[in-house]
């Protein structure tokens, strides 16, 4: 991060005993590297934690837990047995069980076995959960201001190194 030049964005936290946090001293900053994939990383991850609150609201407007709005977001691949979708979620059974229970109180998704292995049970989205996911889905998809605010080429650009990272990671 480029310490002469002034940080912009809001602080995601409030100010800390070493200081207020901001994207030029987040994660690589904070350590001292200068390198820039991990310069990078950091202002991925700092765009990631300040876009936290719309996230949160999100997640209120729509009466479910964060990880049940990515539940849903996943469930538009279609049916998923609900120990792969904890593995994605990086939880475990009894969580998965609650978002599940929650999903359903909702009339959101259902579970149902599967056909293949009756012991495994799939989650899928009722027509109301793909309503529901379809306008997340919509939500989600407009970006943020600090991308929002970048010029054509420039979310063009970010895009294109973004994917390609993403695609080499994809390799390894």
């Amino acid at each position: 991060m480029n310490p002469s030049r002034p940080s912009t964005a809001q602080s995601p936290t409030a100010k800390s005993g070493r200081g207020a946090l901001g994207p030029d001293n987040w994660l690589a900053g904070e350590v001292g590297r200068t390198d820039p994939g991990s310069e990078a990383w950091s202002l991925i991850h700092w765009l990631m934690v300040s876009n936290k609150p719309r996230m949160l609201a999100l997640s209120q407007e729509f009466d479910l837990p964060f990880q049940g709005l990515i539940a849903l977001r996943i469930l538009g691949g279609g049916p998923r047995p609900m120990g792969e979708l904890a593995r994605i979620l990086a939880c475990d059974s009894s969580n998965m069980t609650a978002i599940t229970d929650r999903l359903e109180e909702r009339g959101l998704a259902h579970r149902a076995p599967d056909e293949k292995d009756r012991r495994v049970k799939l989650l899928v989205l009722t027509e109301e959960g793909e309503r529901v996911r379809d306008e997340i889905t919509k939500r989600l998809a407009e970006p943020p201001p600090a991308i929002a605010s970048l010029s054509t080429e420039d979310q063009r650009m970010l895009r294109d190194v973004l994917r390609r990272g993403i695609e080499r990671a994809g390799k390894e």
